[in-house]
């Protein structure tokens, strides 16, 4: 992978161009990336998530159509 340096203007410049960027990954990227986030967050505590992934199947709820 190429590594890219960017200079920005402002703060505000530089949070748009993340938010587009992961705006436009898909959904199964954002939350694999949420995911280890969330690990090394733990490991920086110097604890260990209880358990790994989901807790329990997940379940599809039909809402009432509008």
């Amino acid at each position: 992978m190429d590594k890219i340096i960017r200079k920005y203007a402002s703060h505000k410049e530089m949070k748009a161009e993340e938010y587009r960027y992961w705006q436009s990954r898909p959904a199964h990227e954002r939350m694999a990336a949420v995911s280890e986030l969330t690990t090394a967050a733990y490991a920086l505590k110097g604890m260990a998530p209880d358990v790994p992934g989901l807790q329990g199947p997940a379940v599809r709820i039909q809402r009432p159509k509008r």
